[in-house]
């Protein structure tokens, strides 16, 4: 873990803070890991050494990877894959621009490619612009393997962040879920793109993420949708009130996906942590400290880098006060209505 951690920051520990020796943390007495033990996206044990790899010029551990998971049709896995892989080469780029000249049509490149593209442009002032420029990479990926969705995920982002018209993006919509009917990327990436088309209209939100868990396999990812709904709706200021019950059945949805999976496993720490937050915010403490039972050491930027500038920092805080039982709102931030937001929430 020690070379991990030189070569990757975004795995970052928690700050120690001096205690007299007397004194017992509460998450200590709860059953939690220690403050120094917890870390921030932290990869599973396939990505952490192609990562490694990568920070070191290699970029065979990578490619090995993704062609892994198109050849298995993993494609949960290559979607999160994908994603740090370019996350990681926006930083450290040598890697991939040596993958990227020895095999330029590799249907993997290509994927990674279209993601970091989109990335890039997604932060700029000129994003509409510099977005459509990119969509011919993201035609390249998803014509490199005409049974992957990833590539379709990354257009309905591209959509939503070119502010597509509806009819356009449900013909990308469409594409996706003939690939996949149940991918979680893709479902994201649409309640995202109709959250911003329908400011405020969380019931709408709430009506498709529910339609689409209903359908679902009981250990498919997307039965975390409803919860992503409810974390939309409780960090918002705006739109009409959701019913109470309909926030409760989300949270129980969630609940029973996260019983599907081991413990302190990251895997499914994303959801873990998100469903957490709403299981404060709904006042079920002893779930919320069950789940970060869970959770472990898996600490997941999303949701608290909506919430704030520091995401470990907010995780830790809201931990310490679930174990002590003082759990409040996890909210920072000024805000109205439903709560106080420091940045656009995630639908």
């Amino acid at each position: 873990m020690v070379g991990t951690m030189a070569l990757l920051p975004p795995f970052i520990r928690a700050s120690r803070t001096s205690r007299p020796a007397r004194y017992v943390a509460p998450h200590s007495a709860a059953g939690l890991p220690t403050d120094d033990e917890v870390l921030l996206d932290v990869p599973d044990d396939r990505l952490g050494p192609a990562l490694v790899a990568a920070g070191l010029g290699a970029y065979a551990p990578a490619a090995a990877l993704l062609l892994r998971t198109r050849e298995r049709a993993e494609w949960e896995y290559r979607d999160r894959y994908a994603v740090r892989l370019a996350s990681f080469a926006r930083s450290r780029p040598e890697w991939f621009e040596d993958w990227r000249a020895a095999a330029p049509r590799d249907p993997d490149v290509l994927l990674v490619s279209a993601q970091l593209a989109v990335a890039r442009a997604w932060d700029s002032p000129a994003r509409a612009e510099l977005l459509r420029e990119v969509s011919p990479l993201i035609t390249a990926a998803a014509q490199s393997d005409v049974r992957d969705p990833v590539p379709w995920r990354i257009a309905l982002d591209h959509a939503r962040g070119a502010r597509a018209g509806h009819k356009y993006f449900g013909e990308l919509w469409a594409a996706a879920v003939r690939r996949a009917p149940h991918h979680y990327g893709c479902h994201v990436a649409a309640k995202r793109y109709l959250a911003e088309s329908w400011h405020g209209s969380h019931r709408e939100c709430f009506d498709f993420a529910d339609r689409a868990a209903q359908d679902a396999p009981a250990g498919s990812l997307v039965q975390a949708l409803p919860a992503r709904a409810a974390f939309a709706y409780l960090t918002d200021g705006c739109g009409p009130e959701v019913p109470r019950e309909r926030l409760e059945a989300a949270a129980d949805r969630a609940v029973a996906l996260s019983a599907r999976f081991p413990a302190a496993d990251p895997w499914p720490a994303e959801i873990r942590n998100v469903l957490t937050y709403v299981l404060v915010r709904l006042g079920r403490r002893d779930e919320a400290l069950a789940q970060l039972r869970l959770i472990g050491p898996y600490a997941t930027s999303f949701p608290w880098d909506r919430l704030s500038d520091d995401p470990l920092g907010h995780f830790m805080a809201v931990r310490e006060e679930v174990a002590s039982g003082r759990a409040g709102e996890p909210s920072a931030g000024p805000g109205s209505g439903h709560g106080g937001r420091v940045r656009p929430p995630d639908h």
